[in-house]
Parts: structure tokens; C-alpha cells; sequence
């Protein structure tokens, strides 16, 4: 799948400087002393406007996986190379390839995405130290919010993949669980890549969580885990034909 003429056009590789605080630091910052009352309402319109950018950068998009990962896997490491496969398979099956837009992980799925010839999105977030878009990246879009940023992920994606990740990628793994957990998100397949490397995760979760009857049975049927790129595509691709058909379902 070529990227469409519209999607071209917006592509570009923008790349973000930031030192110091940050605006959601500013933001979330309840020690301010009253500047808040004033500087509040003005920040609503800068997130109203983060919003519209996003929407009017991704509507379309078409078909799309998020892909996290972390930032500090190695070009030398295995994890940087089940990255780029992943990005790679999904690309040839159609999909396009989101991640947050850094390096590591982010970067070998954007990589693999591109030169199998698909669409590489990164959506890149202001942070307290430097951060630079990949060179893999086609279509950027920055954002100031993580709130704003996260919406964009959920909305525009057919699946979530999580290859061996920290905080970030447990962050956004956990939040999308819960939005699948409680209907907020249908037909959204959630995919860790990486059997050894979740095994801890997933023991804990069943011995731990739902033996004390914090989850259930069904909420773990929710978590997919593989190997490789080729069961990443099949699950996503199953999950979309289905979305498809309900949709043509409801038309009727």
C-alpha cells in the first residue's frame, strides 16, 4: 500500500527541541501560586487546537497499528531487529505504522514500515531533555499533551503492538487494556510481541491479579502474546475483517 498524494503532502520529518519543563508539567502543577486562574483557560484552547491538528493530520490515514517499544533499544540489539520485522509485516499486509516517533524500538518499527514500502506515522511528545523524530518517520505530528497524543493513537489504530518496552510502553499497554476492559474500545487486539520478555508480566497477572479476583479469566483472553511479525498481521488482520463486517452488517 503506497501512501495516498494527501498523505504525502503532510509527511514531513519535523524534529523537536524542548529543555526544562514541560507543558504538562505546567499544567498538572498544583503548586502554582494562582497563575492557574489565569492561565488555564488559554491552555484549553492550546489542547482544543492540538486536537484539531491531530484529527485533520490523521483522518486519512486509513487502516493503522500502533506500535510502541522503547526508546533505548540498540540498532545491535535482537529487540531493535523483531521491531523492523513487525513494522515490515505490517506494512506489506496494508497497514500503516504509528509509533510515538522516537528512536530505539519506535524507530526499527517506522524503519521496517517505510522500506516495505508502507506509511510511517510518529507521533512525537514535548518531554524535559531532547528529543529528535527518527529519520524513518513520513507524517509527524507533535503534541505538548500526552492525553491528546494518546487519544490519537486509540482513535486511529486497528490494534495495539507492544515489543519489550519500560514505563512508556507499560503506560500506554495498561491504559488501552482498560479502555478494551470497559468498552470504551471494540474489536481492538492488543499484541505483545516477545514470549520471554512478557512471560514475568503475564505470570504475575494470573497467579497474582486474577487469583485474588482482580480480573477475571476473560480480561487476560484480552492480551495476545507472539514471536513474530506474521502472527502480529494475522491477529490485526482478522480483527479488521471482522470490524469490517460488522460495519457492512449495520449498513444493511
Amino acid at each position: 500500500m503506497k501512501p495516498s498524494k494527501k498523505i504525502s503532502e503532510w509527511a514531513a520529518a519535523r524534529r523537536v527541541h524542548v529543555y526544562g519543563s514541560t507543558t504538562d508539567e505546567k499544567l498538572l502543577n498544583s503548586q502554582d501560586s494562582g497563575e492557574w486562574v489565569h492561565g488555564d483557560p488559554w491552555r484549553v484552547m492550546r489542547i482544543q487546537a492540538e486536537f484539531v491538528e491531530g484529527f485533520e493530520a490523521l483522518a486519512g490515514l486509513g487502516p493503522a497499528v500502533s506500535v510502541f517499544g522503547s526508546a533505548r533499544t540498540t540498532e545491535d540489539h535482537p529487540h531493535f531487529a523483531l521491531a523492523e520485522s513487525v513494522g515490515a509485516a505490517l506494512a506489506k499486509a496494508g497497514f500503516a505504522v504509528i509509533t510515538g516517533g522516537g528512536h530505539g524500538a519506535m524507530g526499527a518499527a517506522n524503519k521496517g514500515a517505510r522500506e516495505a514500502g508502507g506509511i510511517s506515522v510518529g507521533l512525537t511528545i514535548e518531554l524535559p531533555f531532547e528529543q529528535v523524530t527518527n529519520p524513518w518517520v513520513d507524517l509527524a505530528v507533535d503534541f505538548r499533551y500526552f492525553f491528546a497524543r494518546k487519544t490519537m493513537f486509540a482513535k486511529y489504530s486497528q490494534g495495539f503492538v507492544a515489543l519489550p518496552g519500560g514505563f512508556g510502553t507499560c503506560d500506554e499497554l495498561f491504559e488501552l487494556l482498560v479502555l478494551v476492559q470497559t468498552q470504551k474500545l471494540t474489536s481492538f487486539p492488543i499484541i505483545l510481541v516477545g514470549k520471554e520478555y512478557w512471560a514475568g508480566l503475564m505470570a504475575w497477572l494470573e497467579a497474582t491479579v486474577e487469583e485474588q479476583h482482580d480480573i477475571t479469566a476473560e480480561d487476560l483472553k484480552l492480551i495476545h502474546v507472539v514471536d513474530t511479525g506474521a502472527e502480529v498481521v494475522k491477529i490485526v488482520s482478522a480483527s479488521h475483517k471482522e470490524r469490517l463486517r460488522q460495519a457492512k452488517k449495520q449498513q444493511v
